[in-house]
């Protein structure tokens, strides 16, 4: 195993470049309806009571108070999308491990590198590493670590309804990055990381 600085990188015999699956991403927006989400953030401000007082401030008025719940609607459906984004990335990102899983099996050089537990095991970690080490452009204000911390947290992408306000607006980015981190301190000793200039990696927008 080589060491460079605080990085174990894992060794690979020869100079060959090896070429992974690419990684499809998905670039439609994660929800097709979103009018409906409107309709469900303005549900969860009404029945949270999201805008506290806004029915008995006499001076604002009904029309000053519906603005008011229309933007904290607004307001909670954009940090909802976010979410959906990092997901939809998380998902991707875990399908092409699953993919790479393959390709590694298929070349003897490359099979004895993958431990063959449960998937998705915390050694794959790695993988998520390669695609931070080559500098994978992901979707603008997209964390990777968070986005397949999400993933392994959902097995589908939630509704917004099943969100709690509180989540939303201070829990996501900690819960993200707990499971994350979580996930890959899991890797049995000794982990290395995968040599970024040793492999290449494409992806393809979809």
């Amino acid at each position: 195993m080589d060491i460079l600085g605080d990085r174990h990188y894992v060794e690979l015999p020869g100079e060959t470049v090896h070429e992974l699956p690419p990684l499809l991403v998905h670039e439609q927006p994660p929800v097709r309806r979103l009018g409906k989400v409107v309709g469900m953030a303005q549900v969860m401000i009404d029945k949270e009571d999201l805008v506290p007082g806004c029915a008995l401030d006499a001076i604002a008025g009904e029309a000053e108070c519906g603005r008011r719940k229309m933007d904290m609607a607004l307001n909670l459906v954009d940090r909802y999308l976010r979410i959906a984004h990092h997901w939809q990335w998380g998902d991707d990102v875990l399908e092409w491990i699953r993919q790479c899983e393959i390709t590694f099996e298929s070349q003897p050089n490359l099979r004895p590198l993958l431990r063959p537990d449960v998937w998705p095991h915390a050694g794959r970690a790695s993988f998520v590493t390669l695609l931070e080490d080559k500098a994978v452009p992901a979707r603008e204000g997209v964390d990777l670590e968070k986005a397949v911390g999400l993933r392994l947290t959902f097995r589908r992408r939630p509704q917004l309804d099943v969100f709690s306000d509180q989540f939303l607006f201070y829990l996501d980015a900690a819960l993200a990055s707990t499971a994350y981190q979580t996930w890959a301190s899991l890797s049995p000793a000794p982990a290395g990381d995968l040599p970024p200039e040793r492999f290449q990696v494409n992806v393809l927008k979809m």
